[in-house]
């Protein structure tokens, strides 16, 4: 347990850093900076890290200590800004950037923060699950309550920035990338492939839920390629073809019908890369859309519990796929869209900006 004093202290250096101004990089500039990964660039991008993470980090720290309806004093929480508080401590206290082997020690220490911070989305979600219960479930929200979707809007929004930050300078020390492929973005990626590859991880989930899966057919040219960060891509379509599995598959579960496939076609655009998935899975009722993009929702009766040990990915959850897989869509210019037709099935439109072309600096 530290001292007051050093709480005191360490508090302050949070409120300081937290006040300045964060730099945006923008994706093109990453792009161009990455594909020379030289010594002197990778000095250059670390020096620049052990600035601007303590500004991010330092915001996250404050904005968890000031959160409405008692939110910030919910056992979930107060871990997650501990997680902060830590990283920005082990950033702040390691001395400056000057040689390759500063750099080499400084990158296994933000190597270390990324793991920290692995399980923030569902412990959060523990603390907001928390928070739920103490309100009384879902049709007793007080008014106000929309201040919680936008702050974890911003936090996890953040939360995708620092984690592409660190993990684009780490992924630039791999020895031999694959052709194409600067640090985290793939110049050359088949969105194809990633389709094909995210269904078959979901359908092996459903698979392990309830015995057989739903077909996924997959409709696009398969030589198309274009720039995008492959596990940002993978985690969107992965969430998507899982909502539409588990529907279809319990719409059909006891029925004489072969249940219907899943449908993803892919449509490369002059402005956007198009990516639909459609099911006949019974849909949304209108009344609902407004909801499936907010934290306090899920359509899953049970939602795992995260006190205990639920290692595996589960087809339903805390209701944090569509809106966490939104902001990866937006963090990078682009949407998701989600059209119902109750009674027949669903249809998620997954918009991707074309990287090649943002020179936006990036949240």
């Amino acid at each position: 347990m530290a001292s007051e004093p050093v709480a005191r202290a360490l508090a302050e250096e949070v409120a300081r850093w937290g006040g300045m101004r964060q730099t945006g990089v923008s994706l093109r500039y990453m792009t161009e900076f990455g594909a020379r990964p030289t010594q002197r660039n990778l000095l250059l991008s670390a020096q620049f890290l052990h600035k601007e993470l303590p500004i991010r980090i330092a915001r996250r720290a404050l904005d968890l200590d000031s959160l409405p309806f008692g939110l910030s004093q919910k056992p979930a929480v107060l871990k997650v800004r501990d997680w902060y508080l830590d990283s920005f401590r082990d950033i702040r206290y390691f001395p400056e950037v000057r040689n390759q082997e500063d750099e080499l020690a400084f990158t296994q220490m933000i190597k270390m923060i990324r793991v920290r911070h692995t399980n923030v989305v569902p412990t959060m979600a523990l603390g907001v699950q928390q928070l739920k219960k103490d309100l009384g479930g879902s049709k007793a929200f007080p008014v106000g309550v929309d201040e919680i979707h936008r702050f974890l809007d911003r936090f996890y929004m953040s939360r995708i920035g620092i984690r592409m930050l660190i993990g684009q300078h780490v992924a630039l020390h791999d020895p031999d990338p694959e052709p194409g492929v600067i640090g985290l973005i793939n110049t050359r990626l088949s969105p194809m492939q990633v389709a094909r590859l995210a269904s078959e991880d979901a359908r092996a989930i459903c698979m392990r839920e309830y015995g057989s899966a739903p077909d996924v057919n997959i409709y696009g040219d398969p030589d198309f390629r274009f720039p995008y960060v492959i596990s940002h891509l993978h985690l969107m379509m992965f969430e998507l073809v899982k909502n539409s599995l588990r529907a279809v598959q319990e719409r059909f579960m006891d029925s004489d019908k072969h249940a219907p496939p899943v449908r993803i076609i892919v449509a490369d655009g002059a402005e956007d890369v198009t990516i639909k998935i459609s099911d006949e899975g019974g849909g949304i009722p209108r009344s609902g859309l407004p909801r499936i993009f907010t934290y306090l929702y899920s359509t899953a009766e049970h939602p795992p519990d995260l006190d205990g040990h639920n290692d595996g990915v589960t087809m339903a959850g805390y209701g944090y796929g569509l809106p966490i897989s939104r902001l990866y869509a937006r963090y990078f210019g682009g949407d998701l869209q989600i059209i119902s037709m109750e009674g027949y099935g669903t249809d998620a439109y997954l918009h991707l900006s074309r990287l090649g072309d943002s020179e936006e600096p990036l949240p």
